[in-house]
């Protein structure tokens, strides 16, 4: 596991308490002898076990090393767990289950008998850390006790972006934390992720010794058959010729993913030197791959140390230059009693997710068969603005309440196995909105996010629309929440955030004219599943169940591909005032329609066409 000052900065808690400056000389891990005992020791394992990490983590304020030492040291402990061979597979995720589960116990207490484990609490009690949305990785190191076999690179990529990704969130957390301005510009968001893909490729070539010692093989299906019979040698431990030009493939690719020259630019002069150094440092391992030759299937290959020297000595004296020029703000060091995990801690671990929270009128969920449900049910949350209006209220306060809403009509889906729900949270149209207005929307999605209100339950979230006019922070914790809950089975949340139909269906139509223009595509012969496949979601079901509230009929440039065979249910309840028994009675009227897709059904209803089944008037709810 490699830990750096990343490009990006997490949007701050703003609820949290105001962190003070450190005073001149005081130990940053404060005075709890056992507790600087554990920090010491991932500083020393640090040091030991990975010596280009240990240097660039000395390259950042001294502060700020402790927090991630013990971050390096918690996934490397975690990895360790699940690498040993020396018990079977069902015991080795046992004990990566109850490292998790002693995590979550002692959270609260501030403390921890393990002392890797107590630096953890400590760091994350500390620099108030949501250790939740690191619970997909760690469950992914339960998975891969039981092996891991690729078929291609996109099923690579996902596997070491769901590992890397959360763990590098926490780093850039204690950045931010600490008041250092960092950010990822948007259009270097891709790179980013694929630096880390070098550093994952550059890590599994640099331990493939080790991995085929004990029966893994890390590498896609897709790059070993390139060349023929390379899987076979790797597995026998035999250097040969096609196993010789796949280590030149790799390194090649692992060189280039690396070297991510837009990164940095604007950045913050400190993080961006480390991670150039980074870079330089890994590009030195690959040329100590390609230099080892078959030594690379008995041992590690390691860079000379004056080739380090030569990337580290400049790279300290920048770093030391930008770093005396950046004030910090750390928060003070706890004392032994007076730890307070911070809210959310990091959920129990467990198979299963928790049931949402009964309603409060104690009305349960009508009981509909699975085959009769809408798979997917996309809302127009209307009535906001006016809602607090009628209430004497400025209009940021509606949207305030409907937020309270969006909780109550996830809850409802998922009380009746709904699969797909789409919220259409801010159009493209919204931008024309008096300016403060817009302010208070987009503060108030990013600190829902950050609340991540969805944590403990099976909600897998994602966001569709533009990033270009979105402030950065906003766009981070977006993808934040798409990256920590890909894993996730249950409902799909779209949010549709700077989102407009036509928008969608513009940039789909350019799509295609590209891949034409490039020959890929016979222009006569486009038919409607290329269009499909050129949308920005492509795997986003058809909608079933288009449902409006606050008394207007329209669909507003919403997912009009997607909506093209909905039913449309319009009710005139203002938004804040729905709750989820306004969904389920949505879904209830569903049911009852005969959706036709323009056929003729088999045999007319005995009492003729129901109001119901054919009238999109507007239908009253509980929030009317």
């Amino acid at each position: 596991m490699t830990d750096v000052p990343p490009a990006t900065a997490a949007p701050a808690d703003r609820a949290a308490p105001v962190e003070t400056i450190r005073p001149a000389g005081h130990p940053v891990t404060g005075d709890d002898p056992a507790l600087r005992a554990a920090y010491r020791l991932c500083r020393r394992r640090t040091k030991d076990q990975d010596p280009a990490e240990y240097a660039l983590i000395q390259m950042v304020p001294a502060a700020l090393r402790p927090a991630l030492h013990a971050l390096w040291a918690a996934a490397n402990d975690l990895d360790d767990l699940g690498d040993d061979r020396t018990a079977p597979a069902a015991e080795r995720a046992a004990r990566v289950e109850a490292w998790i589960t002693a995590l979550h116990r002692e959270l609260p207490t501030g403390s921890s008998p393990d002392p890797v484990r107590h630096a953890l609490v400590d760091t994350a009690n500390r620099w108030r850390l949501d250790l939740s949305e690191l619970r997909d990785a760690m469950a992914q190191v339960q998975d891969d006790t039981h092996g891991r076999h690729f078929a291609d690179w996109a099923e690579w990529r996902t596997w070491g972006r769901d590992n890397l990704l959360p763990w590098f969130g926490q780093v850039r957390t204690v950045f931010d934390r600490a008041g250092v301005p960092v950010a990822l510009r948007l259009d270097t968001r891709e790179a980013y992720e694929e630096f880390l893909d070098g550093v994952r490729l550059t890590d599994i070539l640099t331990d493939l010794s080790a991995d085929l010692a004990q029966g893994d093989l890390l590498l896609p299906a897709e790059a070993l058959d390139l060349h023929p019979g390379s899987a076979a040698d790797l597995a026998q431990r035999r250097w040969s010729p096609a196993v010789a030009a796949l280590i030149t493939q790799l390194t090649g690719l692992a060189r280039q993913w690396v070297t991510q020259e837009a990164l940095t630019r604007g950045m913050h002069p400190g993080p961006a030197t480390v991670l150039d150094t980074m870079a330089a440092l890994l590009r030195a391992q690959l040329d100590a791959v390609d230099a080892a030759g078959p030594a690379l299937l008995r041992s590690p290959p390691r860079p000379a140390l004056r080739t380090r020297a030569r990337v580290l000595a400049p790279a300290r004296a920048r770093a030391a230059l930008a770093w005396s020029l950046t004030p910090l703000t750390v928060p003070p060091p706890q004392h032994p009693g007076t730890h307070k995990a911070p809210e959310p801690a990091l959920p129990a671990p467990t198979s299963a997710f928790l049931r949402p929270p009964p309603h409060p009128s104690g009305e349960r969920a009508p009981d509909i068969p699975s085959d009769d449900l809408p798979t997917h049910v996309a809302v127009i949350m209307d009535g906001n603005g006016r809602w607090a209006q009628q209430r004497g209220l400025p209009r940021h306060e509606g949207h305030r309440a409907g937020a309270g809403a969006v909780r109550e009509v996830v809850h409802g889906a998922l009380d009746i196995g709904l699969r797909h729900l789409t919220l259409y949270t801010f159009s493209t149209e919204n931008w024309h909105r008096d300016p403060e207005e817009v302010d208070a929307i987009l503060d108030l999605l990013r600190r829902e996010l950050d609340e991540n209100p969805f944590r403990d339950l099976d909600v897998r979230m994602r966001w569709h629309g533009r990033a270009g006019r979105l402030p950065p922070d906003l766009v981070d914790v977006l993808h934040l929440r798409e990256r920590t809950t890909r894993a996730r089975t249950g409902l799909t949340l779209t949010m549709c955030i700077d989102y407009g139909g036509r928008d969608e269906l513009t940039r789909a139509a350019a799509a295609l004219a590209g891949r034409a223009r490039a020959g890929h595509l016979e222009p006569g012969l486009i038919a409607e599943d290329d269009f499909a496949r050129h949308l920005p979601h492509p795997d986003m079901p058809d909608v079933d169940l288009l449902w409006r509230t606050g008394g207007e009929q329209r669909v507003s440039n919403f997912l009009p591909w997607h909506t093209a065979y909905a039913e449309l249910h319009f009710t005139p309840g203002l938004w804040p005032d729905a709750d989820r028994r306004d969904l389920w009675q949505a879904v209830t009227a569903y049911t009852h329609r005969q959706r036709r897709h323009g056929s003729t059904p088999d045999t007319a209803p005995a009492d003729g066409p129901s109001a119901d089944r054919c009238s999109t008037a507007p239908v009253a709810g509980p929030g009317g």
